[in-house]
């Protein structure tokens, strides 16, 4: 046996290495996608107001404060489980009118707080992004956020 590794050698084990791991990382690929697409999510619950919901979110740019699921700023709360934080579907109409009364109340004048703006949405408005805050909290996210509080 060579005690040195030849040219040869080290073009054979540069290309095998490659061609394994990007095997490897296809296989990987593949295997997220379809874990999201049969696990995680239930698209069948996807509604026009949960759609419209997201519309919300995105234009009035929640994520450069609050996190989603673990994406976005953390100067404000984890808001993928704050359904269920405020009673969930135990009570869908009074965690819808709990989140609504909260986002009307905004901002509290608590000194010392950090404070939210005030969107001035629309009832509609407020509806939609209760219902997609609520199918948020439907995702299996695989104990995410560790803690009830975010």
């Amino acid at each position: 046996m060579s005690e040195h590794l030849t040219k040869t050698g080290a073009r054979n084990v540069f290309y095998g290495g490659s061609a394994f791991f990007f095997a490897i990382f296809l296989g990987l690929t593949a295997h997220s996608h379809y874990y999201m697409r049969t696990t995680s999510t239930d698209e069948s619950t996807l509604t026009e107001a949960v759609a419209r919901g997201k519309h919300v979110w995105e234009q009035n740019s929640c994520i450069n404060c609050h996190t989603l699921l673990g994406e976005g700023a953390y100067f404000a709360p984890e808001l993928g489980n704050v359904w269920t934080r405020l009673g969930g579907d135990d009570d869908v109409e009074g965690t819808r009118e709990t989140l609504k009364a909260w986002m009307r109340a905004q901002p509290t004048g608590i000194e010392g707080r950090r404070q939210m703006p005030q969107f001035n949405l629309t009832d509609q408005q407020l509806n939609d992004l209760a219902e997609f805050l609520r199918w948020t909290s439907t995702i299996k996210t695989q104990k995410w956020p560790p803690n009830d509080a975010g």
